[in-house]
């Protein structure tokens, strides 16, 4: 990969706080270092406290690390240039709500310097592009959850940056607003723009991203493309059987222990991938009827979990 295919690298960044006059600083970032390329959609994960915000903020330029190097479309974070090319929604994004939709976008549109002649345009653009055109002159606080996320992703597209950098964008919002927020999401990388994705929702960083990096105790454990190692980890399978005789049932609870699960006839199996023909000829034999059998790799959820388990012992 050239530098130019580099939007933002990050390298051993060390982050230090004091929450107190003469009280021991607690180091949250230690070393932190990944990069994210051009076009991609790129997942930033970890568990609570581990030093996702602290580093978005660090890029974000609200902050200073105390060691380490960051840079954003090739500008130290320092800078303030850079600023122009880059869009950002915060996790608890603070909205003047007496505002109409159109109102909010205008008055940002202005605050980033786009010119009066082409204010009214992308203003327009940018409503019909989130879903929001027939609610663009209701007041902000009419505004439901998955509303107020796709007017602060309009915010933060408001200048057409070229890197946009959404801070929990899933948070708090129900299995409709996650899809309308997705959606926006892939929109944004078809247009070219690169997004940088910090969240702690599994689901939609292996549906969504390209590249994922896991932070752990301030530290990026892992850093790379998830389906490729989701795709060479074959886990098993799961069989699901009716007409169990109580026989059978034992005979796969004393073979396969925890995997085994179900009620009255009925029984879900999992097994490693290697039996699965076996266990569905002895279930022939033994009367029972196969309703399925269906494929168990790793999950993103499974990385996550060996990668955080895997610092915690460290």
């Amino acid at each position: 990969m050239s530098d130019r295919d580099t939007v933002v690298s990050v390298e051993g960044l060390v982050k230090d706080y004091r929450s107190g006059f003469g009280l021991r600083a607690k180091r949250v970032l230690s070393g932190v270092s990944f990069s994210v390329r051009e076009g991609e959609i790129f997942g930033f994960v970890g568990p609570n406290g581990a030093g996702k915000t602290t580093t978005l903020k660090v890029l974000m330029g609200l902050i200073r690390a105390d060691a380490g190097r960051a840079t954003v479309l090739g500008h130290d974070v320092r800078e303030t240039e850079y600023r122009r090319q880059i869009g950002f929604l915060p996790e608890a994004p603070y909205f003047y709500d007496y505002l109409s939709g159109r109102e909010f976008l205008r008055f940002y549109a202005r605050v980033c310097g786009v010119s009066r002649s082409d204010r009214t345009r992308r203003v327009d653009t940018l409503l019909e592009w989130v879903g929001l055109a027939q609610a663009a002159e209701a007041r902000l606080r009419t505004y439901s959850k998955g509303m107020l996320q796709r007017i602060g992703i309009a915010q933060a597209l408001v200048h057409d940056p070229k890197v946009v950098f959404l801070d929990e964008p899933m948070s708090g919002l129900d299995p409709i607003g996650r899809k309308e927020i997705r959606d926006l999401i892939v929109r944004l990388q078809s247009e070219g723009k690169t997004v940088f994705m910090n969240t702690h929702i599994l689901s939609d960083v292996e549906m969504l991203c390209h590249r994922v990096a896991i932070i752990v105790q301030g530290e990026v454990r892992y850093e790379g493309d998830p389906h490729a190692v989701l795709g060479d980890d074959e886990r098993g399978a799961e069989i699901v059987l009716n007409g169990v005789s109580p026989a059978f049932w034992e005979s796969l609870e004393t073979r396969f222990e925890s995997g085994v699960r179900g009620v009255g006839d009925r029984i879900e199996v999992l097994l490693p991938h290697k039996l699965v023909d076996d266990v569905i000829g002895e279930a022939f034999l033994a009367g029972a009827h196969v309703v399925s059998v269906t494929p168990r790799r790793a999950t993103l959820e499974d990385l996550f979990l060996t990668t955080v388990e895997q610092g915690a012992r460290r």
